[in-house]
């Protein structure tokens, strides 16, 4: 029998692999919690964040660049519901572009942690319910959005390692979703 969201003979489905994304997060959210009185805390604390700040970062542009417009063409009267998300996911690159920023001590920062982790949950719980429910019934063929999401994935890491090893902090910077490319405006309906 093949595991949950995976097919015997093919990659995971498109939803499983973000619910893999977004467990990714709630662990390392949970291991933020856990941490607390360890010694060489604040470094830890430090790593953590940028550890979350680099998953929701890459987990966003792939939910932009490639689900939720794939949704969106796809879907009747899902426009909303998208738009709700890509809110969300504003109001959470700009929590990281925040904590960017911040180091464990520093004024806000726990607070700015705290209400990431919060926001992030609510948008979670409701990207795996309504959104992945719509992604099912308008037939996406999400084998094939998986294999996307996987190689868009890839190809943002190797630029980030890339910067990085030619000493270009924040190659992905999270208040410049896509690489500075914004998506189009949509046509009025």
């Amino acid at each position: 029998m093949a595991s949950p969201g995976k097919r015997q003979d093919g990659p995971a489905d498109a939803l499983a692999l973000l619910r893999r994304e977004h467990d990714r997060v709630r662990q390392l959210f949970q291991e933020f919690e856990r941490v607390r009185g360890i010694e060489e805390e604040e470094e830890h604390l430090a790593n953590l964040v940028d550890d979350i700040c680099y998953e929701l970062t890459l987990h966003a542009i792939v939910e932009e660049e490639l689900f939720y417009p794939l949704l969106r063409a796809a879907g009747k009267d899902d426009d909303e519901m998208i738009d709700e998300a890509e809110v969300e996911h504003a109001g959470v690159r700009e929590l990281v572009g925040q904590l960017e920023t911040m180091y464990p001590g520093d004024e806000h920062f726990d607070a700015t942690v705290a209400v990431l982790a919060e926001e992030v949950e609510h948008h979670m719980a409701r990207e795996e319910g309504e959104i992945f429910e719509a992604a099912r019934a308008c037939g996406i063929d999400l084998a094939a959005l998986a294999r996307r999401i996987e190689a868009r994935r890839r190809e943002l890491d190797q630029d980030i390692d890339e910067g990085l090893d030619e000493g270009v902090p924040g190659a992905i910077d999270a208040m410049e979703p896509h690489a500075g490319m914004r998506l189009p405006p949509r046509a009025p309906d």
